[in-house]
């Protein structure tokens, strides 16, 4: 299984406003599709659509342990599936909180070959 992340022009999005990002490259959409294919990553996704979450919270929510959560919210944020904020707390114990940055992934057939959109999420 391939551990590649997206090149940073694929990365380039803004949160904030609609954006869309292609992605041509072979190697790149086969990190994607791995990614997509694990089903504890698919559940991290669906979980996060709603509010975003810190990774005791994923663990709970989806049933894994915490180690397997971190290391399927390292390779969603690798990927730029999920986001990554500082949840702030008045105690001074800040937490890393996830949440789904992608609205929707289109797969498309081109005289060059296989074709990913990704349409990233407007954040509020």
């Amino acid at each position: 299984m391939s551990q590649a992340t997206l090149p940073p022009s694929v990365r380039s999005h803004t949160r904030g406003s609609a954006s869309e990002s292609l992605v041509d490259d072979r190697e790149t959409i086969d990190v994607l599709f791995e990614t997509l294919e694990d089903p504890d990553c698919r559940r991290i996704l669906d979980v996060t659509e709603e509010n975003p979450m810190s990774a005791s919270e994923l663990a709970d929510a989806c049933d894994l342990p915490l180690s397997t959560t971190y290391r399927k919210l390292d390779r969603l944020t690798e990927s730029d599936l999920v986001s990554k904020q500082l949840r702030i707390c008045r105690s001074g114990k800040h937490t890393a909180e996830y949440e789904r940055a992608i609205d929707d992934v289109t797969v498309s057939v081109s005289p060059s070959g296989l074709e990913v959109r990704l349409s990233f999420l407007d954040s509020e």
